[in-house]
């Protein structure tokens, strides 16, 4: 929701922001990976019980992966490996950040909550594979409640103000009204394009001479 709320302003509000992270050529798969790395102590300093530090480390990943494609367009260098990278450490994070809160809940012995921690994971998992499924056959599909950013504001949130629990219940449910959205855009984008198809086939069927009509005749 953020970032298709603020849409093509976000670039120009983070260079206003952070101009710091122009005034080299920075490598924005650098940034990536470095964002992962970040997370990927956050999730250690859950685990270890330590959620002031995790919380704090949540954020300053989150602010690697807010940036790194911002940098990239900003140098003209965007790639493709450069958008399966991202998207395959932002699925890693995802996953890595909940089992680190899911080992504090289980030091603390709440094993309700660390049930809550693993379902929160599965309705984050649906939500990130269903988009990237559909955008291997929707030219755009931006559409959801709950979307990444927001995750993890409320996750670090939770964790800083110690209603932990609390975030998941939001995240979880928020999650999975957003998978129900996606699920109902694509069904809807789909059926579209596949009518489009039986459409332009029944065409064809019905007109074979003028599909296969050599040039100038």
């Amino acid at each position: 929701m953020i970032k298709s709320t603020v849409g093509e302003n976000l670039d120009a509000w983070i260079h206003r922001v952070f101009p710091f992270l122009f005034w080299g050529r920075l490598d924005p798969n650098t940034l990536t990976v470095i964002g992962a790395l970040v997370s990927t102590a956050a999730a250690v300093a859950l685990a270890t019980g330590s959620p002031v530090a995790g919380g704090l480390l949540m954020l300053l990943g989150g602010f690697f992966d807010l940036t790194d494609g911002v940098v990239a367009r900003y140098h003209g260098i965007s790639t493709r490996f450069g958008a399966f990278l991202d998207s395959t450490l932002d699925r890693w994070v995802d996953v890595v950040l909940l089992a680190g809160i899911a080992v504090h809940f289980a030091r603390l012995d709440e094993l309700g909550n660390v049930a809550l921690a693993g379902a929160t994971t599965a309705t984050m998992v649906i939500v990130s594979y269903s988009k990237a499924r559909a955008e291997l056959v929707l030219d755009r599909f931006e559409v959801g409640l709950l979307e990444r950013a927001e995750r993890v504001v409320i996750l670090a949130a939770g964790v800083l103000s110690g209603y932990l629990a609390l975030a998941l219940w939001v995240i979880l449910l928020g999650s999975a009204i957003t998978a129900g959205q996606r699920f109902s855009l694509a069904y809807r984008e789909m059926q579209r394009l596949d009518a489009a198809d039986a459409a332009a086939e029944a065409d064809s069927n019905a007109n074979p001479e003028s599909s296969h009509a050599e040039p100038g005749t």
